[in-house]
């Protein structure tokens, strides 16, 4: 069993026995390895946000609460690759990859059977080139979106040309695998895109963003016909 797999099954070794704990040499009994490396997988685990704790002392050990879990999710294959699918295809210089990992581990943690062995089988046939990334201008990016925070940016156009810029975010626009900042420009008083591999450096600032409509800053620029990803509807709020 590689290690994505026994993360899996850790989880769910430890879902369905809570809240009851389970100490590490159980754990490491069961799934044939090393204390060592199963404080290891544990630890991963907690630092990937799944909700894993230790009580120590007599009757102690490691328990996971399964309110703070999702229950298992009844995937078909298909379905199960393309998940696999979409977090390769999550890279360094993707907004909020940190957090897609992280998301990825939990979905892929709840997942069982067919589903489970489909997903592990493709993420094992697929590979990619690193992307070269500032993961400091990313987290920038992301802090400004979340918070609706005003940001300032060192900007180098096309042409090699470098500026700086307040911005008040007001989405993202994904295109032919390239993702862009779409912001009121203070400095242009008007809506522009930022590459985000264009961005030479990033600090969010504490000053509150205006509101700005993502169509309307769009509108008239080569970007006018964007749409919703289809995939994305289940997660749009109702009208």
């Amino acid at each position: 069993m590689n290690r994505t797999a026994r993360l899996y099954a850790l989880v769910e070794e430890l879902r369905a026995a809570a809240p009851r704990p389970l100490t590490v040499a159980a754990l490491a009994a069961r799934f044939e390895v090393s204390t060592r490396t199963v404080q290891r997988d544990l630890q991963a685990l907690m630092e990937a946000g799944v909700p894993v704790r230790t009580t120590a002392g007599r009757g102690g050990g490691w328990a996971i609460d399964p309110e703070m879990t999702l229950p298992p999710i009844h995937f078909t294959a298909e379905e199960a690759s393309a998940l696999a699918v979409a977090l390769a295809a999550v890279d360094v210089s993707t907004p909020y990859a940190g957090a897609a990992r992280t998301a990825g581990l939990k979905i892929a943690a709840s997942m069982t059977g067919r589903a489970s062995a489909a997903a592990q089988q493709l993420a094992a046939r697929i590979v990619s080139l690193p992307t070269p990334a500032d993961s400091a201008v990313r987290a920038a990016v992301e802090q400004a979106l979340t918070t609706r925070t005003v940001l300032r940016l060192s900007y180098v156009d096309a042409a090699g040309r470098r500026s700086d810029r307040a911005v008040e975010p007001a989405g993202l626009l994904t295109a032919d695998g390239r993702w862009y900042l779409i912001a009121w420009c203070r400095t242009r008083q008007a809506g522009r895109g930022f590459r985000l591999d264009r961005i030479a450096a990033a600090a969010p600032t504490d000053e509150q963003a205006q509101p700005h409509d993502l169509s309307a800053l769009l509108r008239g620029s080569a970007a006018a016909d964007a749409v919703q990803p289809a995939t994305l509807a289940s997660l749009m709020p109702p009208p």
